[in-house]
């Protein structure tokens, strides 16, 4: 994981669009504009790693946020493998500037000084005084136009840890557990495996800070993956819901299918959206959990209902996932939801025949084909799933691919799911030139 910090509006989030190849983060010359955290992932050269943009470092500002910010920004400091500490080559050094370069050298992490808004040969002389921040060379680079981008992504690649040898079984499931703070993520891990802990061992992952914790009883043989931040309550204050996403970002990473805690009594926030997206964008399985349902007073199957439907409204247009309501405190359906996260992983190394998909496949199409597009007919001629693919992923094979349009796409991807049962896993849909 690679942080981005520094001053407000020095151009961190342009930074962090530039790099994903997004624009999921807000730009604007007011500074102070980015105040929670955007996560996005990178692939430069064959390596990918994730990036998360934080917002500026502030001190003694009329910004109500400003402790909240500078929390965050410590966080993502002390999560990241790597930082990229981005100045003002128009401006120059400034007090923050100095402020947060004494942070980062206490951090010991290693840190890339990105001389930013070199957007012309003329700046790129300023860049020298930045020396003085004794971080090492700075990398000149332009965010908006992508000058330098490139060198100082093959440097982020050249420091990147090493990942560690895997210890876990390949294929044993991996269940994480994620949600926002007080949701109940600790109190289920403890109603899993509260119980006869010897079975229980605790297996340092890939992922460095995620924790695998085998469980295998009652028929049930997989791995709860849980990151170090849930058990390190002494560093992070649990009540603030600004962490919750950070945290999980690890544990999803490292985990086949999510299970997602949501509160029922406070029904669904924008943090829990937010954690989905990180699920979705990662194409890991889904489970959804309404904990402490033993609170809620109206248990009627209409109340039910309603707030599946709440649920699948937020979520859209994903909706193809299981909702369990249960407690874990009076461990109501907890093993419901251990047998559902079984099933979810089993749908997901579902494979069908090649054979068996032609068939049904191509009457589908038949019966609704492509809609033209600028008088060209589009024609799909065979379609066939990808093999040892990690999400399910079916290939259209066709004479003109880009004009396959997405709301096509959506209506193959439900009709393979009226046919096989892909309940809770994301499925890729590619169109391939025949």
């Amino acid at each position: 994981m690679i942080a981005i910090v520094g001053r407000p509006n020095v151009g961190k989030s342009t930074l962090f669009n530039r790099l994903t190849q997004t624009r999921t983060a807000i730009v604007d010359p007011t500074a102070g504009t980015t105040r929670d955290r955007q996560y996005g992932r990178v692939d430069w050269n064959g390596k990918e790693f994730s990036i998360v943009d934080t917002g500026g470092w502030v001190v003694n500002s009329e910004d109500i946020f400003e402790g909240e910010i500078n929390k965050q920004v410590e966080l993502a400091i002390e999560q990241a493998d790597e930082i990229l500490f981005v100045v003002d080559s128009m401006n120059g050094v400034t007090d923050l500037d100095d402020h947060v370069a004494e942070i980062l050298r206490k951090s010991r992490k290693p840190v890339l000084l990105v001389a930013n808004k070199v957007d012309s040969n003329e700046w790129l002389y300023n860049t020298a005084e930045f020396y003085s921040l004794g971080l090492g060379d700075p990398y000149p680079v332009s965010a908006t136009n992508g000058f330098g981008t490139g060198d100082l992504l093959d440097a982020v690649v050249e420091k990147l840890p090493e990942a560690e040898p895997d210890t876990t079984v390949d294929d044993i499931p991996k269940f994480a557990i994620v949600g926002r703070p007080n949701a109940g993520k600790s109190s289920i891990i403890n109603a899993f495996i509260g119980q006869d802990r010897h079975i229980v061992t605790d297996i340092a992952g890939t992922t460095r800070d995620s924790i695998y914790t085998r469980y295998n009883k009652f028929g049930f043989d997989f791995y709860l993956v849980d990151t170090a931040g849930i058990r390190k309550k002494n560093k992070v204050n649990e009540d603030i819901e600004y962490y919750s996403v950070i945290r999980s970002i690890r544990a999803i990473e490292a985990s086949d299918v999510c299970i997602l805690m949501i509160d029922a009594t406070r029904g669904i926030e924008a943090q829990d959206v937010s954690i989905f997206s990180l699920i979705q964008k990662n194409k890991k399985g889904l489970v959804v959990c309404v904990n402490k349902w033993d609170l809620v007073e109206d248990k009627s199957n209409s109340a039910i209902r309603h707030f599946e439907e709440a649920i699948r409204a937020r979520f859209a247009p994903f909706t193809d996932f299981p909702i369990i309501f249960a407690s874990a405190l009076t461990k109501q359906r907890i093993y419901k939801v251990i047998e559902t996260a079984v099933e979810v992983y089993t749908n997901r190394k579902r494979v069908v025949p090649t054979s068996q998909l032609n068939t049904v496949m191509l009457d589908v199409i038949s019966a609704y084909p492509p809609p033209a597009n600028k008088g060209k007919v589009i024609k799909i001629k065979y379609v066939t799933m990808l093999k040892n693919s990690p999400v399910p992923t079916f290939i259209f094979f066709c004479n003109l691919p880009q004009w396959v349009k997405e709301p096509y796409r959506r209506y193959l991807e439900n009709k393979i799911r009226e046919h096989w049962d892909y309940t809770g896993t994301p499925i890729n849909i590619y169109m391939r030139e025949k």
